[in-house]
Order: C-alpha cells, then structure tokens, then sequence
C-alpha cells in the first residue's frame, strides 16, 4: 500500500486545504469526499436553518480535492525520521485487535430489502472480499471501485494472520510496516465510513504513536539496525485529528499543535544540515498540520488563531508558488464566507484574483468564489449563472451542481432546482449520487408533495446499482423511515 491512503479519498473532514496538498493529477478522485457544508454562520446557511426543519445541506465551499503522493522524493531516512521515546517502557507497547467479530453489513443492501425487497438486491453488482485476491493488490481494487466497507473487512482478515484479528487486543504483537500500513488502512476507512465509535475503539490502543515498538530501532535484528518510525506521516495525522470525529475539536487541536511541534524541530533539523530537499518535505508536512489546526479553528471558531496561521506562516514563505499563494488567499476567503465577514472575504479574493496570469480568462477557482460571494449576499439569481459558467469548465462537477440547486431553491425555483438534480443524477449516476446532494433532493422532494416517498425510492433504487457505500446512513440521506 502507499503511504497515504488519501491517493483514494480525501481526509475527513473536508479541508479547504486538501488541493494544496499536491498539483492535481486528474479528475478520478472519488467525488464524495471533496464536499463540505458551509456552516451556519453564513448568511445563506442561516436563512436555510431557519426555513427548514430537518437535514437541509447548504452551498459547499470546497471543490473535489486532489490527492497524490508527495511530489518532493527523499530517502527512507529522511520520511522516517521522527522523535524516539524518551524512555524504553515495555508497559507501554501497543496491542491492537480488530473489536468486530464479524464483518461490517452492508446498510444499503439493508435498506433496499427493508423498503423495496428482496428481488431489488439482485441488481446490486458490489465486489465482495472474495471477489478480490486476499493481499494488498486486492485492498486497492476495493477502494478504486468504492467498495469501502467491504475493503474494511478485507483489512479485518489481513491483521488476523498477523494475529491481530478479533479478540487479539491487549495480547502481545510484533509490528511491521505492513501490519501498521494495514492498520492506518482500516482506521481511515473507518472515518470516511463514519463509523467513529469503531474507529475510536480500534485506534485507542495505538495512542499518538510513541510508543518504542512502532519504531524500527526497537527490533534490531529484523531490520538490520535501521532507525526510525515504522508508522507512516498520515497514520500519526490520523490519530491526531480523531477527536475532530468525535465532537472534541479542542482534544484534536492538541494533539496536532504537538505534531506540529515535531515536524517543526525536524525541519528545522534538515535546515541547518543545509539539507535543502529534506527541509522541503518537512516544511510540507508541517503545512499540512497546520492545515487541519486551521479546521479545528474554524470548528472552535479560533477566526484570530487562523488569521495568525495563514499570514505569519504558510504565506510568509518565499518559495511559495504564485499559484499556490493563489489558492491559499481564496480559502482564506471562502473562509471569511463560512464565519460571516463578506468584505473580509472579498478583500482576501480579491488577492487571489490578481495572482491570476495577467489576461487569462476567469478559471474554476475564480467563478466559484464569484458564486459564493453572490451566495452570501443572497443574490442567488447572480450565483446561479456563475455557477453555471464554472459547470462549463468542469461538467459534472458535484459541489457546483449541489450549489446550482440551492440557488433555484432560494430564487423560488423549486422545481426547476429538483429538475437539475434529477437531470444530473441520469447523466452520470455513479458521480451525481453525492451524499449532499442526495439529502437536498430529497428534502425538495418533501418541500414539492407529500407524495415524496416514491420518489425516493426510485433514487434508492439508483443507490442500489451505482452506490457501493455512502458515507452518512441511507435513512438520513434519503430521510426515510427505518421499518422495525
């Protein structure tokens, strides 16, 4: 497996940072971890929590973000380094087992034989683990395909051979960078499935990866005296921002100012060895602590703490790109959007938009800003022909799609908002069942009759043969009633 299992999906919760992490390489990134919801604080989304009871997704701030490898390549030394444990405690080693005993079931299928029966399942063509070779070749054919949770249980039968499987926690184990890559594997998908109280109980007996049996120094003999953290970069951020999951941002905020710490004295390390490549990969990866410090920023609402991060440290640096100093001034601006400052926001876009190639006509960036302003200063008419002009550049877009619907929503256009969503789905059904847009259709389906249940039970027929996993549960996607 790859160090970051982000090369699939983008970490949960959304970041306005994720595109930053590297130059995008493609559109195949899963559409359904790029969305997020602006928070209540906005304008629209006020006016929306206002007029709605129940589960309405406002406009999205965060395009579909791009995830790739580290584009800077150093030695296994220099990925590896991190700080070893100040003292040798063999009370402290980390002994993980998987806590289901059986594999996770799969709710859609649950769904579909609860409201529409048994003969519906037959047009759900999802790989199953068998399906797959037993290995990490056939790990990644699950995540490519969306198979997350079936993916999960593959993981399950992988750690059980290292005997770590069900029942194992507690009991003493030997760690290797594949049985630790396998672990950071299930934990992610874990988050991205949203089952967090899973997720908790697996993670807690690996801590913040101090411990001295997740470093290679720990067993000499079998790693022929190489040093350093057997556990990847992403699997210490993963752990970090766990408590983000579980509704205690403040918890995360620690955890990550620690990491952030780290990175920092490492990079720093690499800066006075004049090690100029090193230094680079480091600096990166402090930025992408920092990254999610600013989310817990705006989850506390922190706006000076994240103010203070974004102008005296990621954009101080000289050898930002322009582009990249682009992109970061229009999500500091989405960012003044989320929490309420509409000139605060234009000012910072603004910025970004002059960081343009001088000449060159409005990009994606440019017009999805321009519709979110819009958005915010509830012209909704004005958003929507932006937004439409962005969907030109990038079709099928679903953070531009999901947003259009909003805007005919609110410019009186129920029917035409359910239009485009419906219209958009049978263009492309394996992009455009996008869990937002998935709840907004269906709260318009209720806001138009109160024969709505019908007509979500043919988009569960949709899920059912394009959708191998949604990230929240069905019943809140499609607001239906759970059948006892």
């Amino acid at each position: 497996m790859s160090h970051k299992i982000s090369e699939y999906f983008a970490n949960d919760p959304p970041s306005f940072f994720d595109e930053l992490a590297s130059k995008p390489k493609g559109k195949d990134v899963p559409p359904e971890g790029g969305s997020s919801s602006a928070s209540n604080t906005s304008t629209a989304a006020s006016m929306m929590s206002n007029t709605f009871t129940g589960f309405f997704q406002p406009p999205e701030y965060v395009e579909t973000p791009e995830a790739g490898e580290d584009s800077v390549k150093v030695s296994d030394d220099v990925r590896n380094l991190w700080e070893l444990p100040r003292e040798n405690e063999p009370g402290k080693l980390i002994m993980p087992g998987i806590h289901l005993q059986n594999d996770l079931v799969d709710p859609i299928s649950v769904a579909v034989t609860q409201h529409l029966g048994e003969a519906e399942l037959s047009y759900r063509k999802i790989l199953r683990v068998d399906d797959v070779t037993q290995d990490e070749r056939g790990l990644r054919t699950l995540i490519h395909a969306g198979c997350y949770r079936t993916a999960v249980n593959l993981t399950g039968r992988l750690l059980t051979i290292y005997g770590q499987g069900y029942g194992r926690s507690g009991q003493p184990a030997k760690h290797s960078p594949h049985s630790l890559q396998l672990w950071f594997t299930r934990l992610a998908l874990l988050a991205k499935l949203g089952e967090f109280e899973l997720l908790n109980a697996e993670a807690e007996p690996f801590g913040q990866l101090t411990s001295p049996d997740v470093f290679y120094d720990f067993y000499p003999e079998m790693y022929n005296g190489k040093s350093g953290s057997i556990a990847c970069f992403s699997f210490r951020l993963l752990l970090a921002e766990l408590p983000i999951y579980l509704g205690k941002p403040h918890v995360a905020l620690d955890r990550l100012s620690e990491l952030h710490v780290t990175t920092r004295e490492i990079k720093e390390h690499y800066t006075n060895l004049r090690n100029n490549t090193a230094d680079e990969f480091w600096q990166r990866r402090c930025e992408r602590v920092l990254h999610s410090i600013i989310n817990c920023g705006l989850m506390m609402k922190k706006f000076s703490m994240i103010d203070d991060i974004m102008e005296g440290t990621l954009l101080k640096r000289s050898s930002l790109s322009k582009e990249d100093r682009r992109s970061l001034y229009s999500a500091w601006g989405r960012i003044y959007l989320q929490i309420g400052d509409i000139f605060g926001a234009e000012q910072k876009i603004a910025v970004s938009r002059r960081l343009r190639e001088i000449n060159s006509s409005p990009d994606l960036r440019d017009l999805v800003d321009k519709g979110l302003i819009a958005v915010a200063k509830n012209d909704f008419p004005e958003a929507y022909v932006i937004f439409q002009k962005a969907l030109h550049l990038d079709t099928g877009n679903t953070m531009i799609l999901n947003n259009m619907g909003v805007c005919l929503l609110y410019a009186g256009k129920l029917k035409d908002a359910i239009n485009l969503y419906e219209r958009a789905i049978n263009l492309n059904p394996q992009k455009s069942l996008n869990e937002s847009l998935l709840v907004n259709l269906s709260t318009l389906y209720e806001l138009e009759s109160n024969n709505s249940k019908a007509k979500k039970y043919n988009l569960l027929r949709l899920i059912n043969r394009y959708k191998p996993d949604l990230n929240i549960s069905i019943e809140i996607c499609l607001k239906l009633q759970t059948i006892n």
